[in-house]
Order: C-alpha cells, then sequence, then structure tokens
C-alpha cells in the first residue's frame, strides 16, 4: 500500500478549503487529493499511479481542470494564513526539465529555457520570517534573477525588510523596495563603487531560510525535476508544494 500524506486532522482543514474554492466533497475526493500528492512525492507519470487512488485519468482531467481554472494557486492563497513580514528573503533555484516536460501543443511561452544545465525552469521564491513560502513565479531557466525580481516584489505585501543575495544587486530593485515601504538588504557587487558599508550582515545570514524552502519543497520528486508540459501546471504542482508546508500550521 502506498504511503498517504494527509492525516485526518488534515484533511478536515483542508476539505473545508476546497469547499471554500468550489470544489465540492463526494466520495472518492480524498483519495484523488492523496493521489495528486503521491504524484508530487514520487514524481511517477500519471498513468503509473497505484489503483488504491482510482482511475489514473480521472485523476489527471481533474488536477488539469483545476489547473486551468487557478484553484491551486487559491488554495495556496487561503493557507498562507497571516505570515510574519518583518522580514522577507527572495532567491531563485534551478529546476532540471525533464525529457517529457518538452513539446507542449501550444504557442504560449511555457517557462522553460535554456541555461548551463540544459533545459531548465527557473523558481523564483519568497519566504517569511519562518522560512514559509508566500509567493513565488516562474520563469525560464535563461531569465536572470534580476529580471524577474520585479514581478515577485510588486506581488509581496508590505514588509520591513526585504533581503536577497549579490545576484539582485541593482538601483532599480533597491529603489522599487524602497517605495514599497520596506528596506533591501542586498550586497553590492566586488566592483561596486558605493561599497558594502551599510550593509546589515548580521541579518543577511539568515538568508539561509530561503535556501531551506527551496530544500523542502524539492524533497517532491515533481519539483525537484520538472514532468509537465505546461507552465501552469507545473506552477500547480509547486503551489501543493507550497500550500502542504502551510497545511499543519
Amino acid at each position: 500500500m502506498p504511503r498517504l500524506m494527509l492525516t485526518d486532522e488534515l484533511w478536515s482543514k483542508l476539505r473545508t478549503i476546497l469547499l471554500q474554492v468550489g470544489i465540492y466533497y463526494k466520495s472518492n475526493l480524498r483519495l484523488t487529493v492523496e493521489g495528486m500528492l503521491y504524484r508530487m512525492r514520487v514524481g511517477c507519470p500519471w498513468r503509473d499511479l497505484p489503483d488504491l487512488f482510482g482511475c489514473w485519468n480521472s485523476i489527471y482531467k481533474r488536477f488539469n481542470c483545476w489547473s486551468a481554472s487557478g484553484k491551486f494557486l487559491t488554495i495556496f492563497k487561503y493557507l498562507v494564513n497571516d505570515p510574519d513580514m518583518e522580514w522577507v528573503f527572495i532567491d531563485g533555484s534551478y529546476v532540471k526539465a525533464h525529457q517529457h516536460s518538452a513539446g507542449a501543443a501550444s504557442d504560449e511561452t511555457q517557462a522553460i529555457g535554456k541555461s548551463r544545465a540544459g533545459n531548465t525552469t527557473k523558481l523564483h521564491l519568497a519566504v517569511d520570517s519562518c522560512g514559509l513560502p508566500i509567493e513565488f513565479e516562474l520563469t525560464g531557466g535563461e531569465i536572470h534573477d534580476c529580471t524577474a525580481a520585479p514581478n515577485l516584489i510588486d506581488k509581496l505585501d508590505v514588509s520591513e525588510i526585504i533581503v536577497a543575495d549579490k545576484g539582485y544587486d541593482s538601483e532599480k530593485i533597491r529603489t522599487q523596495i524602497r517605495d514599497k515601504g520596506s528596506m533591501p538588504v542586498i550586497p553590492r557587487k566586488e566592483n561596486s563603487l558605493v561599497g558594502n558599508h551599510d550593509m546589515d550582515w548580521c541579518l543577511y545570514k539568515y538568508r539561509h531560510l530561503v535556501e531551506n524552502a527551496f530544500a523542502r519543497l524539492k524533497h517532491y520528486r515533481a519539483i525537484a525535476t520538472r514532468y509537465d508540459k505546461l507552465k501552469r501546471n507545473y506552477e500547480s504542482m509547486v503551489a501543493i508544494a507550497c500550500a502542504y508546508l502551510w497545511l499543519p500550521l
């Protein structure tokens, strides 16, 4: 029997949220959600889901339908309850795109690009002071952190401080952060004429919280490697993983 991820307590909480986003309770709903979580955890093809969860095609169709309507992102937002916005940490991480993720039958960009690692997607993540994910963006792997940062920062609520590494060393980004009423803590590059005399290095050491969040998300194999052809489906898978980190709280 495959391992399950939802205890009765977690399922009771999640079922209430599902109802709020328009997913109504059916007799097999819990096993359907468990099937999606199983696929997130082990990264198997949908066809290889164990029979315990029901017909694989029905589970995939539900996942695809909920993904197209943005329900997974809405569930994630419901679960991000009262984050600690004193400090916010942002960073990006590469995700290797499996060969099965190529060839989507769509003219839209699917957030897969060429980088040194080949075909990759880049996950841009923001976490709160407790290291819990609060926002994320997906781009192709060739997109620099500075290019994706403005959209990610725009999504954030007001915080006291936003911390990032030197990959975000840009006066435009610093100005955007200040305009939001926050203070940037971003080290300048070695060739900077301004220098780092104003850096709060003690606070900067806590930037490992966003790296820890990436590590927790990439415990799940369908997050660590991208198998989904469509950007929205991989985005939904990331939203499920982020929501699961918040679910016990």
